[in-house]
């Protein structure tokens, strides 16, 4: 979790000690006047909150850990009020009868898995669940119980009868870390959103026709269990390390096989937070993750990765308000900052994030996203969502979940070019006059704005050139072989000349069979460069029978 939250001070109470069991831990401001300082923690924790201009992070520690952070040279302040929030269980609702005691919002490990199951049998022909492995707790079974699976979900149209990764494929992994109750909700929403969209909204539609999207939603599932009664616990359930402790397990995102142990972001004390393990991959987890990234994605690096590699990867934390591009290892740009930087300002158009390069944080080494870019040559991000671990529902339903969903989408599409497409326009407001359900034979008039501009500005901008063309394909995508003749459409004010350009065309459609079509639309902007495609659904009938806009679901 790597975080800056320039908004909101927290009320401190100045304390000797906690007021809560020793067992749990504490949350203080410590303060710095080097900002080198920072660096330090890296090898032993990781700061919940960085605030460089004030000169402080918001740290977590165990109560006899307090002399650490002083023999660093912080000055340090408790937070009374969040180390209590962060060790008292939020009581369940006297009406909760599913959910996180407390927190209805989010699914437990089981019920995860029933609602895993129940999309795959709900959409045959869409959805196939996949089992990638066991946990630390299964690989030990039975002495430390049952354990549990790693399930992926692997969603679009004929997956079960194509190898993973013969589409242009989004990866993203949630729950990493334990006590992070968000995102794996965020994952299990968006593939709920997709299956339900499909056949009834076009983008949906048109991404499981043509991507392919690979979910693991509970990434640490011994972890999640235990967050699930109110613990801290960010790591595995691994207790071969710092054994019969709550502090035990080995810290996932410090584990993996690129950079491991390379370059003080992690720790090599079985105890800490950042404890990487004993050796690279030395968890099932991992193993279980960096096998799958290799299965779906050749090796890129030529030497380095071309603009065109195709693939997205997206490992989803919780909190802090970031979108996060390797390498954390090094200030050092890799050699696609630029196409990333990109990408990373336009998801932070959707949910307000900050984007950055990991390592303007703090070091961090053996991380999935710098494994997945360093190992295979793929996009691939940490975004961390929210303002908490323990999310409230309110804040995680009215803003945390459909700002991300958002991006999540934007990811889908752009998953066959993610170092090209985010740098082109996006096309929105896709409208049709006179609706969306008409009689063959009559008109359609389809308007849309087309924007070079959407991306987020914290830290830079992106060049914003101005929309040169437009163009709208009917019932076959702009990339489909052999290509679908295009309908050119035209700016509304005469000129394609703007970074933003309404834009329109008429459509015949004597041509068009009765029943459901999809309109495809994109955008180029003066570099040369097509953004992300945007649908809609046009509904034709015959004349003579009352046009009609089917409801529900369009079988596979």
């Amino acid at each position: 979790m790597r975080h800056v939250v320039p908004t909101f001070v927290v009320a401190l109470t100045l304390v000797s000690a906690p007021a809560h069991p020793a067992t749990c831990p504490v949350v203080v401001r410590a303060h710095f006047s080097d900002a080198a300082a920072v660096a330090t923690l890296a090898t032993w924790l990781e700061p919940l909150e960085v605030h460089a201009d004030d000169g402080f992070v918001l740290v977590e520690v165990q109560p006899d850990q307090l002399h650490r952070l002083r023999a660093a040279g912080f000055e340090v302040e408790i937070d009374q009020e969040y180390s209590l929030e962060l060790c008292t269980p939020a009581p369940p609702s006297p009406k909760q009868t599913s959910g996180i005691p407390g927190f209805p919002c989010y699914a437990t490990v089981p019920e995860s898995v029933q609602r895993l199951e129940d999309l795959v049998a709900r959409h045959p022909g869409l959805a196939v669940l996949v089992d990638l492995g066991d946990s630390w707790e299964k690989t030990r079974a039975p002495e430390y119980g049952d354990g549990n699976d790693l399930l992926l979900l692997r969603l679009g149209r004929g997956v079960e009868d194509r190898p993973p990764g013969s589409r242009p494929t989004l990866f993203a992994t949630g729950g990493v870390h334990a006590r992070e109750y968000a995102p794996p909700e965020i994952l299990l929403r968006f593939a709920e959103g997709l299956l339900a969209g499909y056949g009834v909204d076009a983008d949906a539609t048109w991404i499981l026709e043509e991507r392919e999207i690979h979910l693991l939603v509970q990434a640490n599932p011994d972890g999640r269990v235990r967050a699930e009664t109110g613990l801290s616990w960010r790591k595995n359930a691994d207790n071969d390390h710092c054994p019969d402790t709550e502090t035990r397990g080995v810290d996932l995102n410090r584990n993996f096989d690129f950079d491991w142990g390379c370059c003080n972001g992690s720790s090599g004390e079985p105890c800490d937070l950042v404890f990487r393990g004993p050796a690279p991959a030395s968890e099932p987890e991992t193993v279980a993750i960096q096998d799958h990234l290799r299965r779906l994605y050749p090796r890129r690096w030529e030497p380095t990765p071309p603009p065109e590699t195709g693939g997205l990867y997206l490992d989803v934390h919780s909190y802090g308000g970031l979108v996060l591009w390797p390498w954390g290892t090094t200030i050092e740009p890799c050699p696609n900052h630029r196409q990333l930087r990109t990408l990373g300002r336009k998801m932070a158009a959707f949910n307000g994030y900050v984007p950055q390069q990991a390592m303007q944080l703090y070091p961090t080494d053996g991380t999935t996203s710098d494994f997945a870019y360093g190992d295979r040559g793929v996009a691939s991000y940490t975004i961390e969502v929210g303002t908490r671990f323990f999310q409230d529902c309110a804040t995680f339903e009215a803003r945390i979940l459909p700002d991300n969903l958002e991006a999540l989408t934007y990811a889908a599409k752009i998953a066959d070019a993610p170092y090209l497409t985010p740098a082109g326009p996006d096309v929105v407001a896709l409208e049709l006059e006179p609706g969306e359900a008409v009689v063959r034979g009559d008109p359609v008039r389809v308007s849309a704005q087309v924007d070079d501009t959407r991306y987020g500005t914290f830290g830079g901008s992106e060049p914003r050139q101005a929309v040169v063309e437009a163009r709208l394909t009917v019932d076959r995508p702009p990339w489909a072989d052999p290509p679908p003749a295009p309908v050119a459409m035209s700016a509304a004010d005469g000129a394609l000349d703007s970074p933003v350009e309404a834009v329109e065309a008429t459509l015949s459609t004597s041509d068009l069979a009765p029943g459901r079509h999809i309109l495809y639309v994109r955008g180029r902007d003066a570099d040369g460069t097509w953004g992300a495609v945007s649908a809609v659904f046009l509904w034709v009938s015959e004349p003579g029978v009352e046009p009609r806009h089917p409801r529900g679901r369009v079988a596979p």
